[in-house]
């Protein structure tokens, strides 16, 4: 297995996020993700952000991120 965390964006759906990572909120409080994945919310739905709950299913949300170059 890689040392590198692995992020995915999944069409119409959430990040999922491979490999033990820690998350940091914006007051610097930390969730430890030490399980080999995580989804993260990028639609806004979920009830339980930052993770997905599945609420992008009923929301509407689209999108099809295609990588196209350097960041």
């Amino acid at each position: 297995m890689s040392d590198r965390v692995i992020i995915t964006v999944n069409d119409d759906g959430p990040y999922m996020v491979e490999g033990p990572c820690r998350i940091v909120d914006a007051q610097g409080a930390a969730w430890e993700v030490a399980g080999p994945k995580v989804w993260l919310c990028r639609c806004g739905a979920s009830m339980n952000k930052p993770f997905c709950d599945g609420g992008h299913k009923d929301s509407g949300f689209t999108s099809c991120a295609r990588a196209g170059g350097d960041v």
